[in-house]
């Protein structure tokens, strides 16, 4: 068997000092993510964030920014994931657009209300990611190439 990364991207938003993240269900209970997915055949990076933070928000976002890439593994499933945070800006929502299955839906937290949430994170990217966005990390598209 080959080994593969699952390679992901990340939507990392903050507006009105809030952030955006999405409640989901998984393996049987409420988890928090940002907008998240996994980079699907023939997709650039750019074209999945927008994508997937569509589908599991329903906010239409254009990606201004690199936040960061993220390689963790999994601490009990052994998968590794590379990820790719964005930030952006949000243009558009989409009222009454039926979300992804398994998204409760878009939830705006603030940093403190993130912190007391820790426990129900998907996983320590999410708040790795809002930390960096916080610290100011941010580099241009212009270093992500698709051809």
């Amino acid at each position: 068997m080959i080994w593969k990364p699952h390679v992901t991207v990340a939507a990392v938003v903050e507006r009105d000092g809030k952030y955006l993240l999405v409640e989901e269900e998984i393996d049987g209970g409420l988890a928090f993510n940002q907008p998240a997915g996994h980079l699907e055949e023939g997709e650039s990076l750019l074209a999945a964030v927008v994508r997937e933070t569509l589908e599991e928000t329903a906010y239409h976002l254009k990606p201004t920014q690199l936040v960061g890439i993220y390689n963790w593994q999994h601490p009990t499933k052994g998968i590794t994931y590379l990820r790719f945070a964005f930030t952006g800006e949000l243009r558009g929502y989409e009222a009454g657009r039926q979300l992804d299955e398994g998204i409760v839906g878009a939830r705006w937290l603030t940093y403190e209300e993130v912190l007391a949430t820790q426990d129900r994170h998907r996983s320590p990217l999410i708040l790795r990611c809002i930390d960096d966005l916080r610290a100011g990390k941010r580099f241009p598209l212009e270093l992500l190439v698709h051809y």
